[in-house]
């Protein structure tokens, strides 16, 4: 069974709702552990004041049974805390909306999506396109770090670049680090930097501006053998960068040292491959390739960064636009926003690359409960020794 997953619900409404389904029988999840990964989502210097307002209320509706997964689909409901605020404006009853959104943002999905759809107010785009929808990836992918944590695998992210501010090179969190690195107001494992990168979420802040930024993640102990060279939709360096992308937001995404070896001749951009005789396997002295080469994992760290552009949201709206109503010249409307959401995006990051990793993990290993998964691993790797 390959693992796929499936969200629902708007930004202000009732709830949202993730369905994830090929998980194996018997791994251990609780609400507690999806708690934990969605206020891990809320963290970081610059957010606005809905962080504070959406608690997540979570409910796990289906899947689990005294804790263990039952080889059916997961469902998670996370119910919006501000739903009452809400039940007029966004009731699935018929009627309609008593302040139609018509000047869109540049940048958001706000036009392009009315245009699409037909549509003649910018709510029914912009619920949907929100950021909001991320809470239940977040959901979906804490179950999937679950089951990577029980093939030795774990995912974490930090950011490396906030507006101007660049973090050290090479200054890169382990697999144990996640905790420091969720301690930094920026999650940043630069010291230096995250004052820098404080200082200018606070001068942005000052003129109602917003942030982009660059947030790298890592997974740590993934096998050799994950995805495939054989058909173009198989490579999983491809797949890598099509889940992170579809992060909202998110422009480009580089896998390893994608952009510098650009620009390198092919006798330093490559990692020399070398043979560990003690422990009976192939090493690199470098990993430039990101832990991937020809779609498939070679056994290095997957190293992923995410390009986040600023929020088309400000809290002074000066960006031009036209009222799709009057056609006249305006500047875009204003909904609840943020300075910056690099560092959540670098916890949403997660999901995408744990997502990725947990499901070619099942491609590769198969079974139906997680004891047959790991027996498949473990006799998997014994071959490659």
């Amino acid at each position: 069974m390959v693992l796929r997953f499936l969200t629902a619900g708007e930004s202000h409404g009732k709830a949202l709702v993730v369905v994830v389904e090929g998980l194996p029988a018997g791994l251990a999840v609780t609400a507690d552990d999806i708690a934990r990964e969605l206020a891990r989502r809320r963290l970081g210097f610059g957010r606005g004041p809905r962080m504070r307002f959406e608690a997540d209320q979570l409910t796990l509706l289906g899947g689990v049974r005294h804790g263990r997964t039952l080889g059916s689909p997961v469902a998670i409901e996370v119910a919006n805390s501000e739903w009452p605020k809400w039940a007029e404006e966004m009731s699935p009853e018929p009627g309609q909306t008593a302040k139609p959104l018509t000047q869109p943002r540049p940048g958001h999905a706000d036009l392009a999506g009315m245009q699409k759809y037909g549509l003649d107010e910018a709510r029914d785009v912009l619920e949907r396109a929100s950021a909001r929808e991320t809470a239940a990836r977040v959901a979906a992918g804490a179950v999937c770090k679950l089951l990577l944590r029980q093939l030795g695998i774990e995912v974490v992210s930090h950011v490396v670049q906030l507006g101007p501010v660049l973090a050290k090179g090479g200054h890169r969190p382990g697999p144990g680090d996640l905790e420091a690195v969720d301690r930094s107001p920026v999650r940043c494992f630069d010291p230096e930097a995250e004052a820098q990168m404080v200082e200018a979420i606070k001068a942005a802040a000052k003129e109602g501006d917003s942030l982009g930024g660059v947030a790298e993640v890592i997974g740590y102990g993934v096998p050799v053998g994950l995805g495939s060279h054989v058909h173009w939709d198989r490579k999983v360096d491809g797949l890598l960068a099509q889940a992170l992308m579809s992060i909202q937001a998110v422009k480009a995404v580089e896998v390893g040292d994608g952009v510098e070896v650009a620009a390198l001749r092919g006798s330093v951009a490559h990692d020399p491959i070398g043979w560990d005789a003690g422990q009976g396997r192939y090493t690199r002295a470098s990993n430039h390739a990101g832990g991937i080469e020809g779609g498939i994992t070679n056994g290095e760290p997957v190293v992923a960064r995410c390009y986040m552009k600023p929020l088309s949201t400000l809290n002074r709206p000066v960006l031009k636009t036209v009222d799709v109503v009057s056609k006249q010249e305006t500047v875009s409307f204003k909904e609840r926003t943020d300075h910056t959401a690099v560092p959540a995006m670098g916890v949403v990051a997660e999901t995408m690359m744990a997502w990725v990793l947990a499901s070619e993990a099942l491609r590769k290993f198969g079974g139906d409960s997680l004891d047959e998964v790991v027996r498949n691993r473990d006799a998997y790797l014994a071959s490659l020794a």
